[in-house]
């Protein structure tokens, strides 16, 4: 039987919780079921969220030809309709989810960071720049067009425009007017909350169908694939390892060999062809069918099989220097280790691995990890101090080499929740820093202050191996689960207020929130790509959702991607689009001079 397409599968799915609803509905009365409903979830209102969480990326996986809506979109829209039975959830709970998934995509995110700050950063912050202004400029001229009063304009901007900040700086900003009356503050206020509610759903959907399916659907982008092409750029060229790959050639290797009476082996002991064949090591010496104790001067004989560790590279003509190549003898059990080992030794500083090759007689270094490079270990590399290196060997010599060479980073991954909390704090602090501009107090908000925390203790693990370690699996978690819950907990609170205002006050502030929200995506795509050269599709996308403060259109991207290559983009924009977004709020307050008529 062939699979079912994914119209087939969603139409299936809805019939049977369709089906499902009608047959509860015919033995408890609707208006029963429903406030049953209602009461349940109301009392358990994290069944609610794990609820929208579960069928949102259920949903989010129906592929509609080359369509896939996204578990992030889609938990947004699920949200909205659970949202609907009036849910209480706290807003800390999508706070602090928020938080730790910020920081943890920070935390990945670092090195790569501050390794990337140049003048292509201040590329970057124009183009972010010049989506604010358009946002701004956009709601202006809604707001003349169809005289809108204050508080309906700097609701639209805050909605459309997913910058919840736009309320209470707006909100600040019409309580101080003169010559304004109470009431007339009091209906500026309420239409604030109703234009946000109007225009939220969209502003924040909006972007993620842009970024992720729209402009690379027009520019035929792979967003996935020019991911990993981003990152192999990042990574020096190596290539990019998806889940479940790995690199099948070796590039060290253990081969045996039968030393006959002409080979250059006879009569040479071990150190003999360490000396003679540099990067090469007599792991084993089997001698009579058994595996004999051996040292360094222990003479090899003609008929002994001789077991080498070396570089694929210098074992290739193996037979011609050792002898006739031979199949592994039952009697040898070679066991070898990796370790990961930082160059604290400053001896080392400079050093050609080549030239080591005295003080790590039967170890090899496999790897040379440099910040966010990797290194092949080629023997004329040089060895920095700070540098992880990976070493192969038995245990025994790479525990006298690594007590050389410097300190050994712990095999167990565990999280140093000394550090993660550190981090975060440090988040929270910064996030509540204010800064005065044009006498308004913009703050930088918890989400941006994660992020730098993030950022910095990534950076700081980056340099200090054996510190702030946050293992790969336990910051992807935190990144997912942090997502999901936040993204549910947004669709929940705002689904009533939305169905509620819409009803009251017609589709039209609806269709001005979507002009805010797509106008500026679009104008600043061409602006960034055609006049500011950002022809990378990653960094193109990434700074458009950073420029908009796009919270979800990032974490959309980032599912896209696959990797962390949006991280760097998408963290200095949002940096500055955080700023000038929550300045909107008294500049439309300013711009705009329409009051509402009073009720009577």
């Amino acid at each position: 039987m062939k699979e079912m397409n994914a119209t087939m599968r969603v139409t299936l799915t809805a019939v049977a919780l369709g089906g499902l609803y009608f047959i509860i509905c015919q033995i408890f009365g609707t208006k029963t079921t429903f406030h049953h409903i209602h009461q349940f979830l109301s009392g358990q209102p994290f069944v609610a969220l794990f609820i929208t969480i579960g069928l949102g990326y259920y949903f989010g996986k129906f592929k509609i030809k080359r369509f896939v809506l996204g578990g992030v979109a889609a938990s947004l829209i699920v949200g909205v309709i659970i949202g609907q039975f009036d849910l209480k959830i706290d807003h800390a709970i999508g706070n602090i989810f928020f938080a730790l998934f910020i920081y943890a995509v920070g935390y990945q995110g670092g090195p790569q960071f501050f390794r990337s700050l140049n003048r292509q950063t201040l590329i970057l912050l124009i183009s972010a720049t010049i989506t604010c202004v358009l946002g701004l400029l956009t709601v202006w001229v809604m707001a003349k067009m169809y005289h809108l009063d204050r508080g309906m304009a700097a609701g639209i901007a805050a909605g459309g425009l997913t910058q919840s900040a736009i309320i209470g700086t707006a909100g600040d900003a019409i309580m101080k007017l003169q010559g304004i009356t109470a009431q007339a503050k009091e209906i500026m206020q309420s239409n604030i909350a109703v234009g946000y509610a109007v225009c939220y759903i969209f502003g924040s959907f909006g972007p993620i169908i842009m970024c992720t399916a729209v402009i690379p659907g027009f520019m035929r982008w792979n967003l996935r694939e020019e991911a990993k092409k981003l990152a192999s750029v990042s990574s020096v060229g190596k290539p990019v390892l998806e889940p479940g790959q790995f690199d099948a050639i070796d590039k060290i290797a253990t081969r045996c060999y039968q030393v006959g009476p002409d080979s250059f082996a006879a009569g040479k002991t071990p150190k003999d062809l360490h000396e003679a064949f540099q990067f090469s090591s007599v792991e084993a010496i089997v001698r009579n069918e058994k595996i004999i104790e051996f040292d360094q001067d222990i003479e090899i004989k003609a008929g002994d099989i001789v077991a080498i560790t070396a570089r694929v590279k210098h074992l290739i003509d193996g037979t011609g220097k050792f002898g006739a190549e031979v199949s592994r003898p039952a009697t040898i059990r070679l066991i070898e280790e990796v370790r990961n080992v930082v160059i604290a030794n400053k001896a080392f500083d400079g050093v050609e691995i080549k030239d080591t090759n005295d003080q790590s007689n039967g170890v090899f270094f496999s790897s040379v990890f440099r910040q966010t490079e990797v290194l092949v270990a080629d023997p004329d590399v040089k060895l920095r101090c700070g540098d992880e290196v990976s070493l192969v060997g038995r245990s025994r010599d790479i525990d006298k080499f690594s007590s050389i060479l410097g300190k050994t980073i712990p095999k167990n991954e565990i999280t140093d929740f000394v550090l993660f909390g550190t981090g975060m704090v440090l988040g929270f602090l910064i996030g509540m820093i204010t800064l005065p501009l044009f006498g308004v107090k913009i703050g930088l908000g918890s989400g941006l202050g994660c992020l730098v925390g993030g950022l910095i203790m990534g950076w700081v693990r980056s340099r200090l191996k054996t510190h702030a370690e946050l293992p790969k699996g336990a910051s992807n978690f935190l990144r997912d689960i942090g997502l999901s819950i936040f993204v549910a907990t947004v669709g929940i609170q705002a689904g009533p207020n939305a169905v509620s205002a819409i009803k009251q006050y017609g589709m039209e502030i609806f269709f001005m929130g979507v002009v805010a929200t797509l106008l500026p995506i679009i104008v600043t795509f061409f602006i960034s790509y055609f006049l500011l050269r950002i022809k990378n599709p990653i960094e193109c996308v990434s700074i458009i959702a950073g420029g908009r403060s796009a919270n979800p259109a990032f974490a959309a991207i980032l599912e896209a991607a696959g990797n962390s290559t949006p991280v760097t983009p998408f963290t200095s924009t949002y940096a500055i689009a955080n700023i000038w977004l929550t300045l909107w709020g008294p500049v439309i307050v300013a711009l705009i001079n329409v009051n509402p008529a009073l009720r009577q």
